[in-house]
């Protein structure tokens, strides 16, 4: 089961990937703010769509949800609206790198409070080195 989780993470990425190349390209047609708006809108009719026929869950629960966790449709949107802006200027391969070195470091200090929920995992050596081999990896990426 845990790989089969973790080919599905491998699409996501691939789809993260796609998505900002494509955005990107949008972004260059019809601006930046309009692909950001675009890009999401599109995206929640399709979840419209998953909702009414595969959803299972409660939606009319949201009422009972912390607000904090209400504010992951913003950082999506903060997320989309950076890699079309980002994505024409770096290229895809470069600015996922970076993203993903900012998702590691966010997930990292996640892990090491237990924030969030989450389980606490301490930042050690093992992930200090990794950390210091992503950075490594992007100053390749960014070098000329």
């Amino acid at each position: 089961m845990k790989l089969l989780f973790t080919i599905f993470a491998i699409i996501g990425g691939l789809a993260i990937s796609l998505q900002a190349s494509i955005n990107g390209g949008l972004g260059k047609r019809i601006g930046t703010i309009e692909t950001s708006f675009v890009s999401f809108a599109i995206g929640t009719l399709a979840l419209l769509f998953m909702v009414i026929f595969l959803g299972k869950g409660n939606i009319l629960a949201i009422g009972t949800a912390p607000k904090w966790q209400l504010t992951g449709g913003l950082l999506g949107a903060i997320y989309v609206f950076v890699t079309v802006l980002v994505v024409p200027k770096l290229g895809v391969a470069s600015t996922i790198m970076a993203v993903i070195v900012g998702q590691l470091l966010m997930g990292a200090v996640i892990d090491h409070f237990g924030l969030l929920g989450g389980k606490q995992i301490p930042f050690d050596m093992k992930r200090a080195s990794a950390m210091l081999l992503f950075f490594a990896a992007i100053y390749l990426f960014y070098r000329k």
